[in-house]
């Protein structure tokens, strides 16, 4: 006959060890240990990254919030210049000085050429004219087509050329060798004038006092009130 289990029997066999009972509330609580672990090092590592972009939103914020209570606020910031012309048009000059010096023009006809493109475009390259900004028209009526350093018109060359700052100064000066062959004895405005053929012939005059500054600052030799710290140099050769 087979062996038949009592109650007592079956209780003793389903009964845990106390070894067993004493096991689960440690597991247990290396679990919770483990949890609180994990979850201390994600804070750990989230807390500071959430720091930081508060930090970079903030400073945007705050950037993006002066620019429009305080428009001009930047303006204060001091940026290497010279009469009020920056790197890029710093650049630009030493650009026509060295077409000139290439043609053989002496510092003077050099300056009045950094005082002309002062005068017409600023001494930036830009790919429009009067037309575009004023609506100014040719004597016959037509668009002005004026691009460049000097804000030459579809006469004076291609493109491509009137955009090229060497060769724009380069038709410049040629043109000024033409038109005012006594220019050593003429006023600077006057030479522009004749050279640019423009309404005014005293539009450049306001100029020149700035080129004069200019042209010394970036060959090395600033004038008394200025200085070469943090500007272009222009090559002496």
């Amino acid at each position: 006959m087979p062996t038949r289990t009592t109650a007592t029997t079956r209780s003793r066999r389903a009964r845990p060890t106390r070894a067993a009972a004493r096991s689960r509330p440690a597991l247990a609580r290396a679990r919770t240990r483990s949890r609180t672990r994990r979850l201390r090092i994600a804070w750990a590592i989230a807390l500071p990254v959430a720091l930081v972009v508060a930090f970079l939103l903030g400073t945007a914020y705050l950037a993006g919030s002066l620019d429009r209570t305080f428009p001009d606020y930047r303006s204060h910031v001091p940026v290497p210049a010279v009469a009020g012309y920056r790197s890029e048009q710093l650049r630009n000059a030493c650009t026509i000085l060295a077409a000139g010096r290439d043609l053989g023009f002496d510092q003077r006809d050099q300056t009045i050429a950094v005082m002309t493109a002062m005068g017409e475009s600023s001494l930036r390259n830009i790919d429009y004219g009067d037309w575009e900004t004023s609506g100014a028209t040719n004597p016959d009526g037509s668009p002005t087509t004026s691009i460049g350093l000097f804000q030459q018109q579809d006469s004076w060359g291609s493109r491509e050329a009137r955009l090229d700052p060497y060769t724009s100064a380069s038709i410049f000066y040629r043109a000024m060798a033409a038109r005012v062959p006594d220019r050593a004895t003429v006023e600077p405005t006057l030479v522009a004038h004749r050279t640019q053929v423009n309404q005014d012939p005293l539009h450049y005059a306001r100029f020149w006092d700035r080129a004069l500054r200019v042209v010394a600052a970036v060959s090395g030799a600033p004038l008394a009130g200025d200085s070469s710290d943090g500007i272009p140099q222009c090559p002496v050769s």
